[in-house]
Order: C-alpha cells, then structure tokens, then sequence
C-alpha cells in the first residue's frame, strides 16, 4: 500500500466534504494531529476507525486502501491485489517479530555466559556467589518471557500428526515443553499431544 497516495486521497476527500482537518478529527475523536499525519503519508487510519472514516469521506474500504476512486468493473481485481498486499505486508512484520526474537535470546545467552564466567573467575565461592547466580538467572528470564511473547504472537505450531495449525495461548506456549521453537502440544484437532513445528504462515 502507498501511504503517500492513501493520504493525497485523504486529503482530497475531506476537502470535497468540506470539513478542516480539526472538524474530521472531532467527528473521529482523535487529535488534529493524526489526520495531519495520515495525510502527509507518515502515518495510517487504526482499522477500528476506517468504517467511520470511510462513512464520513463517502468512499469505501477498498478506495481508502487503494488511494483512489475505483469503478465497480475493476473493483473484484483491487480486492485481490488489496489482500495479496496486506498478506505480503503481514509476512514482513512477522518476518521482523522473529528475528527481535532470536536476536533478543541470543543477546541473552551470551550475557548469561558472560555473567557466569565473570562471576566464576571475579567471585569468591560462598553465599554471596549462589546470590549472584541466582540474581544473573532471574534477570536472564525476563527477556526470554518476552521473547516467547513475540515467538507465540506469529504464525502458529502444525501438529505432527494431522497438519493442523495451532495457535496456542501464550499461558499454554509457557508451560509446553520444547525444543527451541518446537512445543509439545494438544491439538483441538485430533485431540492429541505431539511435538508441533513452528511455521510462521498461519
């Protein structure tokens, strides 16, 4: 999608309907500032307001994503390019979720190593060393909770033995066992517990 051209089409509409930026933001309940974003392309309409924005610009859905007037003859082929856009748009920041992922565990690792082996080498043994250890550990989690958040919040695990894609909660993700980003898990399916993958298609 074209923002540029989406907040060109913005702009234009609202003109046409006679309403200043400040008007359009009032009926919308959200700032001036928005609108202004939107229109000079930095920024996109939040989905849960498109419908009332399009109600209010007189256009459709498929214009507002499209940036221009469309005629009902090529309406069916903007749908199709709409939703192979929105799905290649998808796939990137999912793409983009599961490399923070990876690049948040692997900083994490390597500063629980780093811990430990300064910790080791610098630190008299004792209780105040089992403290250290404890505390590195601790710390060394919180970030793998969060990774585990952005690993469940793509894609889904596909059952070993049926296909089917499951998208667990991040409470049943949690309490899985796994290997890496392989989870066992119940299928809703066949209602059975196998090692799932984990594929990034839904």
């Amino acid at each position: 999608m074209d923002q540029i051209k989406i907040g060109k089409f913005i702009a234009e509409c609202r003109k046409k309907v006679n309403l200043t930026q400040m008007q359009l933001s009032e009926k919308l309940g959200i700032t001036d500032k928005a609108i202004s974003k939107w229109e000079r392309g930095i920024a996109m309409p939040d989905t849960s307001i498109m419908l009332e924005l399009c109600e209010i610009l007189g256009i459709s859905v498929n214009e507002l994503l499209s940036g221009e007037k469309i005629c009902m003859e090529k309406n069916d082929q903007k749908n199709e390019q709409l939703l192979l856009e929105m799905a290649k748009e998808l796939e990137k920041k999912n793409k983009t979720i599961w490399n923070a992922m990876w690049t948040i565990m692997t900083v994490s690792i390597i500063g629980l190593i780093g811990g430990l082996a300064i910790i080791a080498f610098f630190m008299p043994e004792g209780p105040w060393m089992l403290v250290a250890i404890l505390t590195l550990c601790v710390v060394f989690l919180i970030p793998c909770f969060y990774a585990l958040k952005l690993e469940v919040s793509v894609g889904a695990y596909k059952c070993k033995n049926c296909g089917y894609e499951i998208v667990p909660t991040y409470m049943q993700a949690l309490n899985a066992m796994h290997r890496g980003t392989t989870r066992y898990l119940k299928c809703p399916k066949c209602n059975k517990r196998t090692w799932c993958k984990k594929v990034l298609k839904k």
